[in-house]
């Protein structure tokens, strides 16, 4: 039986939901590994004990280099939750494609990687857990997020498929998927949405949707990103976890109201709301 502490890597841990995580898991007695772009934003982290250290997702070498620190120091990997990710909304027609597909490398294609070379290391020692960030945008739409909602609905893809192939390894993959989580991910949202589309074409719609973005960002609509650490938690403390974990206001609801609407009546209800 194994009696030495956990071992967690949590990307994205330099705001919101990953430094949530990492601290939740810590608190719950794993070894916690921290990892962002932006090293300097997580000396609070650092301070409390979880290691931390710079990890870029669109690059091979920093991937790599990150996952054999981790093996070489504490021999074995247990949990890895890939939750970096971000959204840069605007008209499909207006988003540089370069942007898509940095979406796309970031969201889906960095994951699916670190995933890469996670797996072999979990395969050894017979045991391991995936935890993949996904979204109530991989369930519903919204304008002028197509680029994101598309890596949202490729990550659930993704990990279901996964799921299947590694389970007898011992491997359990995890999705979950928080509703509104008051995060800097809204914020960069408007912002990108604003500056993509708010002078052209679509720019009475544009402004529509950052305000309502803005609207559903407050307490009564949202919540914050611990809500998303805790089902983290679950799901990496679990005997035998769902497969599935919803997180936050809408995590469970605006799913479920997808499910029950017809796809005109949905386009409707959201048409209303954004355009």
């Amino acid at each position: 039986m194994q009696t030495s502490p956990r071992v967690a890597l949590v990307t994205g841990a330099s705001s919101g939901i990953g430094e949530a995580t990492a601290l939740r898991l810590l608190r719950a007695g794993f070894v916690v590994y921290g990892v962002a772009r932006r090293v300097d934003r997580m000396q609070g982290l650092a301070d409390q004990g979880v290691h931390v250290f710079g990890m870029d997702l669109t690059d091979e070498a920093s991937m790599t280099a990150g996952i054999e620190r981790i093996v070489a120091e504490q021999g074995r990997l247990d949990v890895l939750v890939n939750n970096a990710g971000y959204g840069a909304y605007g008209a499909v027609e207006e988003v540089a494609i370069d942007e898509a597909r940095r979406q796309f490398e970031v969201n889906l294609f960095g994951l699916a990687r670190l995933t890469q070379l996670a797996i072999p290391v979990m395969r050894e020692q017979g045991s391991g857990r995936i935890i993949n960030i996904s979204s109530i945008g991989a369930v519903i739409y919204e304008p002028f997020g197509a680029w994101y909602h598309a890596t949202k609905f490729a990550v659930d893809g993704f990990s279901d498929s996964l799921r299947v192939e590694v389970r007898r390894f011992g491997i359990d993959v995890v999705l979950v998927r928080p509703g509104t989580i008051r995060t800097e991910w809204n914020e960069i949202a408007r912002t990108s949405l604003v500056e993509t589309s708010a002078a052209g074409p679509y720019a009475r719609s544009a402004r529509k949707a950052a305000r309502t973005l803005e609207f559903f960002d407050r307490p009564a609509f949202s919540s914050g990103p611990d809500s998303v650490a805790r089902a983290v938690e679950s799901a990496a403390t679990a005997r035998r976890p769902r497969t599935r974990y919803a997180a936050g206001r809408g995590g469970i609801l605006m799913p479920a109201t997808r499910r029950l609407l017809p796809d005109r009546v949905f386009d409707a209800v959201i048409g209303r709301l954004f355009v």
